[in-house]
């Protein structure tokens, strides 16, 4: 049997990423960070002094996640 090997070209087109400027990633960049800031908040402190909402309904509703990222909250 016969083989051949086949001999390829390297493949020359060139990928151009696009370029976003700072001015329209800053304002998602920024809604990001507070959207985090309040689920680390409401997560990891909204208990006690605190506490933004009376009673536990906010604790109970986030209790597991809270226990899963390792915030103590007994």
């Amino acid at each position: 049997m016969a083989q051949t090997a086949a001999v390829l070209a390297p493949d020359t087109t060139a990928v151009v990423l696009p370029v976003i400027p700072i001015r329209e990633l800053l304002p998602w960049a920024i809604f990001a960070f507070v959207i985090g800031a309040l689920l680390i908040y409401f997560v990891g402190a909204e208990q006690g002094a605190t506490s933004v909402f009376g009673g536990t309904y906010v604790h109970e509703f986030v209790h597991d996640g809270r226990h899963l990222l390792g915030f103590p909250c007994h």
